[in-house]
């Protein structure tokens, strides 16, 4: 990106507390990314993406309580802007097929490298519409 270009704002939305905060830790290191926020809990992750409206949100479809579709599917139908991008533990061809068909700009393994998870962050924010008032 160049220097004058804006960050790319991202969310994270992952039960997992371990690997979001690497995941965070990660993000933050990235020098044209801006963390805007993170969180465990679904109703208080999608409020907070409401609120926040991040470029990006990066989600875990494989949650522990099982939500993972529905958190995928609220995110997409709130309006907020936000391109969602899953992170997974495994790939599942039937769970690519349902978060494609809802509307995820990618479907990725969590064990990505960094590089190549940030190349996949800056594409889906480049097809960000610009917000109203900006």
């Amino acid at each position: 990106m160049s220097e004058n270009a804006p960050a790319v704002r991202v969310f994270i939305l992952d039960d997992h507390d371990q690997v979001r905060e690497a995941l965070a830790a990660r993000l933050r290191a990235m020098p044209d990314v801006e963390l805007v926020g993170e969180a465990s809990e679904v109703e208080s992750g999608l409020q907070q993406v409401e609120a926040l409206r991040p470029d990006v949100v990066l989600v875990e479809s494989k949650r522990n309580d099982g939500r993972g579709l529905e958190v995928v599917n609220s995110l997409l139908r709130q309006g907020s802007g936000a391109h969602v991008i899953v992170l997974t533990t495994y790939l599942s061809e039937w769970e690519e097929w349902a978060v494609r068909r809802a509307g995820v700009d990618r479907y990725l393994l969590k064990d990505i490298d960094s590089p190549k998870l940030m190349d996949h962050i800056r594409t889906a924010a480049r097809v960000s519409q610009p917000r109203s008032g900006e």
